[in-house]
């Protein structure tokens, strides 16, 4: 029988080993950033009943739903971590302090065309801010201001978050006697930056919208300007819509809470036509994008949901949240000179035995240990000193210590760093300080 040859789905992303250890440290910046603004963490199931988790999809979403059946019952994988949360708040809501501030990290699942940058499989990172009955605008403001901040302590500092209220488009629709298309022409005008204004005009034209009207979308789309004179001219574009001025005097609002928070004002902008594909969205949305890549498109997206748990629950449940595409936006940055500097092991030194002395060897190890250092042991067999370093080299360990007769005998221990070639002779307490120190 012949073997069979290991391969990995495509849209699904394994890494090395040094690969997983950045990425665990994206994770891990995230989650302290999270926390730091008052978020609190949840898990949610991976599997969930195709009524619960499909009932406020549609269209192209529920088409990269992953269903399958077991016995009689219908299951989804769950394609963001929104919904579940939706389900969440409703089911125990009784048991939970409003505004429920919290996040999500984990895996989501997406039957999408499998190509560079698109997953089937990935991590989202997650905030989301639930009122009960109402939630405050000023929530809108906070989740951007944390997500600012993230991006921040990972080590990004050129990006662009971008903000717009869907009430302003719908607004305007609304105003164009084209609203029963807005759902189509949403979608249509969240493809801007992908397929350009000659492509929108000619998909808005093929469901239906006039060319007047086709003309007053694209000038909309079109003008420019600081957050200032954006606000201005959206004030001054003489819409008499309730829906469009209630939209323009959130934003408004948000963005002066964001500039009450101290988020740069560099760091957004008023993007008139961010829409979001996603069909739960009700005011304000986000888009983020890393200036000088912007060939890898957002990775960062949100907005205010205040309808999303009407499936479950007559309580008002208004929310607003954001979410980090990680996987996609992991497997664009890893190579980065940015991160370099990053440690690609998790190991702090290396014991290396030249003798048969093991208890000698395994004690010192387990001291290191218990005194928090990370240490690793190599196998205690016959092979030359020069092969060992070799090894340890390969792994990206910076410090080897050498245990031979020598220092059996003195209790004084060399540890030798691989990247200068400096080596010391130490006790066992001072090989803690020097561990450390150089870590």
């Amino acid at each position: 029988m012949g073997k069979i040859v290991p391969r990995t789905l495509p849209g699904f992303m394994e890494l090395l080993p040094n690969e997983q250890i950045r990425f665990n440290y994206f994770l891990d910046k995230i989650k302290k950033s999270y926390e730091s603004f008052g978020f609190l963490p949840l898990d949610t199931p991976t599997i969930e009943h195709a009524e619960v988790l499909l009932a406020k999809t549609g269209g192209e979403t529920e088409k990269q739903v992953y269903e399958f059946t077991k016995g009689d019952s219908h299951l989804v994988l769950r394609y963001d971590l929104t919904v579940p949360l939706a389900k969440y708040v409703s089911l125990y809501k009784s048991n939970l302090s409003f505004p429920f501030k919290r996040y999500q990290i984990g895996k989501v699942f997406r039957g999408e065309r499998a190509q560079k940058g698109r997953f089937r499989e990935f991590y989202q990172c997650d905030i989301d801010i639930i009122g009960e009955n109402t939630l405050d605008i000023f929530y809108d403001a906070e989740v951007l201001s944390a997500i600012n901040s993230t991006f921040n302590n990972i080590g990004f500092t050129d990006f662009i978050i971008k903000i717009n209220n869907r009430k302003i488009l719908k607004g305007i629709f609304e105003f164009l006697n084209i609203n029963e298309k807005s759902t189509e022409i949403l979608r249509i005008i969240d493809k801007k930056d992908k397929i350009g204004q000659e492509k929108i005009v000619e998909e808005l034209s093929s469901i239906g919208i006039l060319d007047d009207n086709i003309n007053k979308l694209i000038d909309f789309m079109s003008f420019s300007g600081s957050n200032d004179e954006k606000i201005d001219l959206l004030n001054k574009m003489n819409i008499s819509n309730k829906m469009f001025e209630e939209g323009v005097h959130e934003l408004e609002k948000v963005i002066n809470y964001i500039r009450m928070s101290e988020v740069p004002e560099e760091s957004f902008i008023i993007d008139q036509t961010i829409a979001r594909g996603l069909d739960y969205y009700t005011g304000t949305v986000y888009e983020t994008f890393l200036n000088q890549h912007k060939e890898i498109g957002s990775i960062c997206s949100g907005g205010r949901y205040d309808d999303l748990a009407e499936c479950y629950t007559d309580a008002k449940l208004p929310g607003v949240g954001i979410s980090i595409g990680l996987t996609r936006l992991f497997s664009q940055v890893n190579k980065l000179s940015t991160f370099d500097n990053l440690r690609q092991t998790t190991v702090d030194v290396v014991v290396i035995p030249l003798v048969e002395a093991k208890k000698a060897c395994l004690s010192l190890t387990t001291f290191l240990r218990k005194n928090g250092i990370n240490t690793d042991i190599m196998p205690f067999d016959s092979k030359k000193l020069k092969n060992k370093f070799k090894y340890v080299s390969k792994t990206k360990v910076k410090l080897a210590l050498i245990i031979g007769e020598e220092e059996l005998k003195t209790n004084k221990y060399t540890i030798k760093n691989l990247e200068t070639g400096e080596q010391q002779s130490l006790s066992s307490e001072e090989l803690v300080r020097s561990i450390k120190n150089c870590s």
